[in-house]
């Protein structure tokens, strides 16, 4: 949980920390420890993780300090504390460029107590990791304010529908408004300022002859005409310049500041004093050039906005799906009250066409739930007694009651829109690179624009200012590192939605970014390729019985047992429909099986050994048995009354989709290795029946990640799938963990992306996504690099000893600006982009 600002104090409204915990005395120890937390005043709630050894803490600063909470756990016996970190994911305003990232980070990681700081161009966002004790929101917001920033509330808020009384306007479309606004005033003053700067174009020497003092007289107001431009719709280049001077550097600001003030005031100086000019032609005006630039330059960053807008809409579909209110059913009362009141244990009615409020358990009625949503399934999924329903996903029939067990920021949605938040906010490593390329681009633009000034000064034709002034400007606009710096953000956070959308939630740049590289996917079995539980799989009746009455008598001894073979034979009974005897005189046979009297009759219920031992002819079943067993599962042999009658074969079934997402893996180039505790024989039985060719089988929980530390010593970028506790090390050590949905709390920690559906397909989508994603952002790299490459010689003037081309300030604006939506839009696209086959 990120911490929280309260619009109206500023202040922090709640903190999360973490605290290393090592020797804590047993991973029994970590729920007692949690629960002693959670007693603490201000505390709002605590888990402790006993496999990275970390408690996790949510509280109210304003009622307990973090040195508080870190002396409850030390007094816990045999836990030895270790500070961790927490992190702010906070808005950041005035960040109009990729060359002011690094300003930003360098600054705030100077802070004591600040581990790292992350800027995303694209979110408008900054994130800190910090340590709590030293550090505080207050210091970190005086350092970005120094800077010429500010910090807001956290990112990604829920957008309003409107701009209405009581709304509150999401900042992408306030920025958006705001900017078009400054456009179309800087738009309307630069039609007639370019209609009376080119007399001889528009027809006018007749009355504004060259050199006349007429001429000058209109050519100083339009001096005048363009000081609204430069002080309202340029306003923000020159403090956003005047903050990077103050810090010596420079930045985007810096670069159109100088051009535009540079056109102005040469402007100026040719109207009040033309005689500084050794001639007529010298002494020509540029107001054109201050207006249009602004105008044109303030359209791209409106619609720069916009499409950065656009580009965390997954996130605000996310956070508009959650229902305003709940029908809940308290004593014989029903009443329809917010749902930030229902609390757990609340019994919730749903209608049919309504979302569901919150997560929970169906106790009473039927329905079919379309939970695409959430998991990216599309077809509807039946539910009933004794089924989970997760909050935001919409009732397509049937009404139905359900206790609610996660309320609040537990429920499965909330979860996904902080691990959306927290990934878009991230960065992957290809960013960092280019965030340094831009910290020094900038002043090398300017040292550029200088020696340029210079060379057409000394050396270019008459008139020489003019030329070199033009050069100058033209070289300082067209060089705006504005597409550099968005080009990684905005994709990263178009994919990240596109992923969340589709079930598949990435924690962060750096997991989206090995995915497209990987070469070994490595697959558990047990509930990731297979069920994770046992079901009957095949009944071989011999002749005398039938296949229901050989379950049945099986069921029917299995009745009050609580193994998990003995569980799948009475669900398979059940399935069936078939009505089951009642057990007496039952006996467990350990290693063996069972033996009970049903209706009068003695039913044994065993392994090949047992009815050896009984000295039960089994005939012509033992090859049956063996072809089961070479298939993975494991044969029960029935016996009534001392004679033979079936087979029961019960076994961990693969699923449904299992085999086509393996194949799938497999023709994407990627090699699939399955994973397994289980003995070889069952292990190669699965393999076979997915198309996996490698397998690793009778792998201890704590062996596990030592194989994928082999794996990688082979030079190979390795994934690791898996969904239980004794899979999390291993998803630690993979180059990218991924967890199904289905697993446990523990092992989606440890991982960098979670599957919500547990299906394979979703491996595939998010290896997938991540290679689209990655793709979008080389484009957009080359599109901006190759864009400066080609631009600023133009605009140096590289091209004019040859063809005569000397490129003009206002097209460099419109093509620097063109470059920053060109980008973003590309980056867009990944919205349509189309998951074939998953």
């Amino acid at each position: 949980m990120s911490s929280v600002l309260t619009p109206q104090s500023g202040r922090l409204a709640a903190q999360r920390i973490e605290v290393g915990i090592r020797h804590l005395s047993c991973a029994g120890a970590a729920a007692p420890l949690a629960a002693r937390i959670k007693r603490v005043p201000g505390v709002q709630d605590a888990l402790v993780n006993p496999i990275t050894e970390r408690a996790v803490v949510v509280f109210d600063p304003g009622v307990v300090g973090a040195e508080e909470i870190v002396h409850q756990i030390a007094e816990t016996e045999g836990a030895d504390v270790g500070w961790s970190t927490a992190r702010w994911h906070l808005r950041i305003g005035g960040v109009t460029c990729g060359s002011c990232v690094a300003r930003i980070e360098r600054v705030v990681e100077a802070v004591s107590g600040v581990q790292a700081a992350i800027v995303n161009v694209a979110a408008d966002s900054l994130t800190v990791e910090y340590t709590p004790r030293h550090t505080d929101l207050e210091t970190v917001r005086a350092v970005v304010k120094g800077e010429g920033f500010t910090l807001g509330t956290r990112s990604n808020v829920p957008p309003a529908t409107s701009g209405s009384a009581g709304q509150p306007v999401d900042p992408s479309v306030r920025e958006f408004r705001s900017l078009m606004r400054k456009f179309w005033l800087a738009a309307v003053i630069s039609l007639p300022v370019i209609f009376f700067s080119y007399p001889t174009l528009f027809g006018l020497t007749d009355v504004l002859p060259a050199g006349s003092i007429s001429l000058r007289i209109v050519w100083g107001a339009l001096g005048v005409l363009t000081l609204p431009v430069v002080f309202h719709s340029g306003w923000h280049f020159y403090t956003g310049a005047w903050s990077a001077f103050r810090h010596r550097t420079a930045d985007m600001n810096t670069l159109i500041a100088v051009g535009i003030s540079s056109a102005w005031l040469y402007s100026t100086v040719a109207v009040l004093v033309p005689s500084l000019f050794p001639s007529a032609e010298l002494a020509e005006v540029f107001y054109d050039v201050t207006a249009v630039v602004v105008a044109l330059v303030v359209l791209g960053q409106a619609l720069e906005a916009r499409a950065k807008g656009r580009s965390s809409e997954a996130i605000k579909k996310l956070i508009g799906l959650q229902p305003k209110t709940a029908l809940v059913v308290r004593g014989a009362q029903e009443m329809t009250i917010p749902v930030e009141e229902v609390v757990t244990g609340d019994v919730v009615l749903v209608r049919p066409g309504e979302r569901v409020p919150v997560d929970g358990e169906i106790i009473s009625g039927t329905s079919a739930l379309d939970e695409s949503m959430v998991t990216g399934e599309s077809l509807p999924v039946e539910k009933g007694v004794g089924d989970k329903v997760i909050g935001a996903t919409i009732n397509k029939t049937g009404s139905f009651r359900f206790t609610a067990t996660k309320v609040g920021k537990d429920t499965v949605l909330s979860q996904i829109i902080h691990m959306v938040e927290q990934a878009q906010g991230s960065k992957a490593p290809i960013q960092r690179v280019v965030d340094q390329v831009s910290s020094y681009f900038t002043p090398a633009v300017l040292i550029l624009a200088l020696l340029g000034f210079m060379a057409w000064y000394t050396f270019g034709p008459e008139p020489v200012l003019v030329y070199a002034l033009i050069v100058f400007v033209t070289v300082l606009i067209i060089a705006c590192p504005c597409a550099l710096g968005l080009a990684t953000p905005t994709s990263l956070m178009v994919g990240v939605g596109k992923a969340a959308e589709n079930g598949i939630l990435i924690r962060s740049g750096q997991a989206m970014e090995t995915a497209h590289k990987l070469d070994i996917i490595v697959l558990d079995k047990t509930g990731t390729i297979t069920r994770g539980e046992p079901s009957v799989t095949d009944i071989v009746a011999l002749d005398g019985q039938t296949e229901e009455e050989v379950l049945r008598l099986a069921a029917s001894v299995e009745r009050n047992s609580e193994h998990p073979l003995g569980e799948a034979i009475l669900s398979g009974a059940r399935d069936r429909e078939l009505t089951l005897g009642e057990p007496t005189n039952f006996e467990a046979l350990p290693g063996r099986g069972v033996e009970a009297t049903v209706g009068g009759r003695r039913v044994t219920l065993g392994n090949r050994r047992l009815m050896e031992e009984r000295g039960y002819g089994l005939g012509d079943l033992v090859v049956a048995a063996e072809r089961l067993a070479d298939e993975g599962k494991t044969p029960m042999f029935v016996a009534l009354d001392g004679t033979v009658a079936g087979i029961v074969a019960v076994a961990d079934t693969v699923k449904e989709d299992s085999r086509s997402a393996i194949a799938a893996l497999q023709a994407m180039g990627l090699e699939v290795v399955m994973l397994t505790g289980d003995n070889e024989r069952t292990a190669n039985a699965i393999a076979r029946q997915v198309g996996v060719d490698r397998v690793l089988a009778e792998v201890l929980p704590e062996t596990k990640a030592e194989q994928i530390r082999t794996l990688q010593s082979e030079g190979k970028r390795v994934a690791m799938v898996g969904d239980g506790i004794n899979d999390a090390p291993a998803l630690a050590q993979a180059d990218v963990g991924i967890a199904m949905g289905t697993g446990t709390d523990v092992a989606m920690e440890a991982a960098g992306i979670t599957l919500v559906k547990g299906s394979l397909r979703g491996v595939v989508a998010a290896v997938m996504l991540s290679r689209a994603t990655m793709r979008n952002i080389k484009q957009n790299l080359f599109g901006a690099f190759i864009y400066n490459a080609l631009g600023l010689p133009v605009a140096a003037g590289l091209l004019y000893p040859a063809f005569g081309i000397l490129l003009s300030p206002l097209i460099a604006a419109a093509a620097m600006a063109f470059s920053s939506v060109t980008v973003v839009t590309n980056a867009n696209r990944l919205r349509r982009f189309q998951l074939k086959g998953v």
